[in-house]
C-alpha cells in the first residue's frame, strides 16, 4: 500500500457490525444494539452508515478483498451514520476506536458523511452533541456547524444537555469540505 491511503471510508457492510458495536461499546455509555445496527443497513432506507478501515500492511489483492468483499474480514476502526429525510442529513452517530482517537480520523469520517450527503442532494445537515463534548464542538464548528438550540436532558445516562447543530450545505461549503476532505486525505497517505 506504498503511496495510498492508509485509512478509507466504505459503506458499512452486514460483517462489520460486530466491530463496529464493540467501538460502539467502548465509546458510548449507552451503545446502540447489534440488532439496531442490523436494522438500519436492512430496513431503513433513510440510513445511511460509513466505516473507516485499517488498511496497514496489506497488499493490493488483500487490500481489495478487505475494503469490498464480505468474505474478507476488515480492521474496522471507525464509523458515522447519517438518516437522510427530505432534503436533511441528521447525523446520528460517529465514533472512532479508543486507541486510534487523536489523529484526524473522526473528521475524516465527518467528511466522508458530508460529501455523501451532499452526493444525496442535501440542503442542511443537524446533530447533537453533548454541552461537555468541546472537542467534537470544535470540530464541527470547523466544517461550518452553528450551534441553533439545546435539548434539555437529551442523554439518558446522566440527564446532560445536547447542543443542537446545524450547517447549510451549499456549494461554497462543498467546496470547504472537498478541501479539507483532500488535506485530510493527504495526512492520511504519510
Amino acid at each position: 500500500m506504498n503511496g495510498g491511503p492508509r485509512f478509507v471510508t466504505a459503506r458499512m457492510e452486514p460483517a462489520d457490525i460486530p466491530q463496529v458495536v464493540e467501538i460502539d461499546r467502548r465509546s458510548f455509555p449507552l451503545p446502540w444494539s447489534e440488532a439496531s445496527y442490523r436494522h438500519e443497513l436492512a430496513a431503513n432506507p433513510a440510513s445511511h452508515l460509513l466505516v473507516l478501515v485499517d488498511l496497514t500492511g496489506l497488499s493490493q489483492p488483500r487490500f481489495m478483498a478487505r475494503l469490498f468483499g464480505a468474505r474478507a474480514a476488515r480492521k474496522v476502526i471507525g464509523y458515522a451514520g447519517f438518516w437522510f429525510v427530505v432534503d436533511e442529513a441528521h447525523i446520528s452517530t460517529i465514533a472512532v476506536r479508543p486507541e486510534y482517537r487523536r489523529r484526524g480520523l473522526g473528521e475524516q469520517l465527518l467528511v466522508a458523511l458530508l460529501e455523501t450527503a451532499l452526493d444525496l442532494g442535501v440542503a442542511l445537515a443537524t446533530l447533537e452533541v453533548r454541552v461537555s463534548n468541546a472537542a467534537a464542538q470544535s470540530l464541527y464548528h470547523k466544517y461550518g456547524f452553528e450551534e441553533v438550540g439545546r435539548r434539555k436532558h437529551y442523554y439518558r445516562d446522566n440527564g446532560e444537555d445536547a447542543v443542537l447543530m446545524t450547517v447549510q450545505l451549499d456549494a461554497a461549503r462543498r467546496a470547504q469540505i472537498r478541501s479539507h476532505g483532500e488535506s485530510i486525505l493527504a495526512q492520511a497517505r504519510s
